[in-house]
């Protein structure tokens, strides 16, 4: 994994694949958090340091009809200027002719930014011309976007058939990625703790499945907990359940029995008579839940031993809030979590989050530098934990 540390970029063009899709503010299109570029620097800087020059290629939202300005990446080009503390330059398309007399023009030290490569639906569809065309712009390719590993997309898996070995390899944030997820599904120290939430078991039941030949104990907290307990004969009231998943619930269940896994679920919970901020609210054991109400937040009980399963593990993956911590009154037991996470990294236990909601959830608590790891890749962390291979991957290490 230390091919990039160990490459000489002097006088080199590195091609690098970055996750620049950040939040963008809808009215003023002012970026609202730079995390992903940050994470970037670190590899771009090396590159910079060692006499090396770097183009820059990434996507930004969705775009379905060709180029769109609120998609444009002229919207980060002042912010990573600002922390490369380079005038970065910018190139109003991502293969044709701007971009390649740039990108053959730049002198080392000097940085361009390509426009967003999903203005072409090629880029989606991995298409091995448009890959072959992007290819063309550097001398070595470097993919440092493990937000994109999981995609079979031009810029991150087919591109790198177009270089030789040992001029493509991972930037120092996807090794960091990479290196931890292997620790935890691989390496991990016991007692393991997955710490699971979320809104839906479909979206989690692979995720469970691979844990469950891993983990010690696997704590269900969020909208999905209350499946478990209609499967279980619990009164829900409101609450969301997936009516057609009380099987796999019950079998998840059963399965985990069999391995002496133990799942841990929410015994009470705090209940709204609304899902809206100015909800009515109260507590309620989770199995009996009245109607006309919901749980939208782990209680007091759950809370307690939640927070003890996780102060005695030595390993701990967490992916998804305890409830819907967006609004203040019901984000006490995602908070909670945040905290016993990192009380038992500062123990000793290695750590890792990664999602979204769960990044957010560490971020808007100030506890990020108390976790050992704070993955930047959704989807691609869960597709790694389900056991896929991820494409973005595969292509680096053939």
């Amino acid at each position: 994994m230390s091919k990039f540390n160990d490459y000489n970029f002097k006088g080199q063009k590195a091609l690098i694949r970055v996750d620049f899709n950040v939040p963008l503010d809808k009215q003023t299109g002012e970026i609202t958090d730079d995390t992903r570029i940050r994470a970037a620097l670190p590899t771009v800087k090396k590159i910079l340091s060692e006499g090396g020059s770097v183009i820059l290629m990434s996507h930004l939202g969705r775009p379905k009809n060709g180029p769109e300005d609120k998609f444009s990446l002229k919207h980060v080009l002042g912010r990573v200027s600002e922390l490369l503390g380079v005038d970065v330059q910018f190139a109003d398309d991502c293969i044709g002719a701007e971009a390649i007399e740039k990108a053959a023009a730049l002198q080392p030290g000097q940085v361009l930014l390509l426009e967003n490569l999903r203005f072409y639906p090629e880029e989606e569809k991995g298409d091995k011309a448009f890959a072959e065309k992007l290819s063309k712009l550097g001398d070595v390719y470097v993919n440092d976007a493990f937000g994109t590993a999981h995609r079979a997309h031009a810029s991150t898996a087919v591109i790198a058939q177009f270089f030789a070995q040992d001029k493509k390899m991972f930037g120092l944030l996807m090794q960091a990625e990479v290196a931890s997820a292997e620790k935890v599904l691989h390496n991990a120290e016991s007692p393991f703790c997955a710490i699971i939430g979320g809104a839906k078991v479909s979206d989690k039941i692979l995720i469970i499945e691979n844990l469950l030949e891993r983990a010690t104990d696997i704590i269900i907290g969020g909208g999905m907990a209350y499946t478990f307990f209609k499967a279980k004969g619990g009164k829900i009231g409101n609450s969301l359940c997936e009516d057609d998943r009380l099987d796999t619930a019950l079998e998840l269940i059963k399965k985990a029995d069999e391995k002496g896994v133990c799942i841990h679920l929410p015994s009470d919970s705090i209940i709204a008579d609304k899902f809206a901020a100015d909800a009515e609210v109260s507590a309620a054991p989770s199995t009996n839940i009245p109607d006309g109400w919901m749980g939208l937040d782990i209680a007091e009980e759950a809370r307690a031993s939640f927070s003890n399963a996780i102060k005695k593990a030595k390993t701990i993956l967490w992916n998804g809030p305890m409830g819907v911590f967006e609004m203040e009154n019901f984000q006490g037991g995602t908070k909670v979590i945040a905290e016993a996470v990192a009380e038992a990294t500062a123990s000793g236990a290695f750590s890792l989050v990664g999602g979204g909601d769960s990044v957010a959830a560490v971020n808007k608590f100030n506890l990020a530098d108390k976790i050992s790891y704070v993955s930047t890749g959704g989807g691609a962390l869960l597709e790694y934990f389900e056991g896929k291979t991820l494409p973005g991957i595969a292509a680096i290490k053939e």
